[in-house]
């Protein structure tokens, strides 16, 4: 009984230190350096956002942060390893919305659960798309192309940048929202679809914001509306497709996410401190070059957005018909 009485008092005291050993981790976070995976090639949109945040966060966290680029499968492999790594807070994911809400979706055996295997920390900047049309499609609103396009069922096409991307999905968004038939025409890429719709070899397409506007400024393109729930700052005179179509909203977010079980004290900190980077005036500002603005809010409202956004695109991709490959 004697020793029976001992090992309790052991287990007590063992439990007793287990339920401070997560808070004096967190206190002490970080001891070492920081790898932040980026999983789409160097020089995109997720990589500036990667490493302007990584650069930020090493100078306020006192330690280095490497971004790491492990690109490929539509951002599941950089995706994939961090969700299979120590939740410790020093392997992290900077990434966009089509690896966590719209690749999953069209991928017969997704590598990861984006809602089970990763903890949200904070969504780092938002960027809508533009609905552009030839100058020669006679539509200057969104009230103005559905019409049109109810008018002229299966003539009227828009392009895109790839079968499976968010430019295809927006596209299939406002098909269904506005029960038209318009004529989906992928190309490889963004660059290729802009050029020909330049050319007046498609009719609209719905691109990243930056990309289209100079060809809207030179009269080569007419911008529609952006498909943001709310009027762009870069982009104020533009309407949103939400005027016209109620809650109609596309947009690309680009956020922070660890691997599941990571201790909330660790996501809280990083939180906090990637929440104050993106509201420092130099990162807004190389934000707004590639039409973003900052986002933040806390880890429960990342969690609650990705849930929603997740079952908006698979929603779409089910009503669309869209298989998997």
């Amino acid at each position: 009984m004697r020793n029976t009485g001992k090992i309790v008092r052991t287990l007590m005291l063992c439990g007793i230190a287990q339920c401070g050993l997560a808070p004096a981790l967190a206190q002490n976070y970080p001891v070492k350096p920081l790898r932040v995976i980026a999983p789409f090639p160097a020089g995109g949109g997720t990589d500036l956002f990667a490493r302007a945040v990584g650069q930020k966060l090493s100078l306020v966290l006192g330690q280095q942060v490497v971004v790491d680029n492990r690109s490929g499968a539509g951002g599941m492999i950089g995706s994939e390893l961090v969700a299979r790594a120590a939740p410790d807070g020093y392997t992290l994911l900077i990434t966009s919305s089509s690896s966590h809400s719209i690749v999953p979706h069209l991928t017969r055996k997704p590598l990861y659960d984006p809602l089970r295997d990763f903890a949200p920390v904070i969504i780092i900047a938002s960027a809508p798309n533009l609905l552009v049309v030839h100058p020669s499609l006679p539509a200057r609103t969104v009230g103005e192309l559905i019409a049109l396009a109810k008018s002229r069922p299966g003539s009227i096409n828009y392009a895109s940048n790839g079968s499976g991307t968010l430019s295809h999905l927006t596209g299939e968004l406002f098909k269904l929202q506005t029960r038209t038939n318009l004529v989906h025409i992928p190309y490889k890429g963004g660059p290729p679809a802009l050029i020909d719709l330049v050319a007046g070899q498609v009719s609209a397409l719905f691109t990243a914001l930056p990309t289209a506007f100079p060809q809207v400024r030179s009269g080569k393109l007419r911008a529609i509306a952006v498909t943001s729930l709310k009027r762009a700052e870069i982009a104020r005179e533009l309407p949103t497709v939400a005027e016209t179509i109620p809650g109609f909203e596309s947009s690309q977010w680009w956020g922070m996410l660890a691997p599941a079980a990571t201790p909330p004290e660790v996501i809280d900190r990083l939180n906090a401190e990637v929440a104050r980077i993106i509201g420092d005036a130099e990162v807004k500002a190389r934000f707004a070059n590639e039409g973003a603005e900052p986002v933040g809010g806390n880890p429960r409202d990342f969690a609650a957005y990705l849930k929603a956004d997740y079952e908006k695109w698979g929603g779409v991709v089910k009503e669309g018909g869209l298989r998997p490959e």
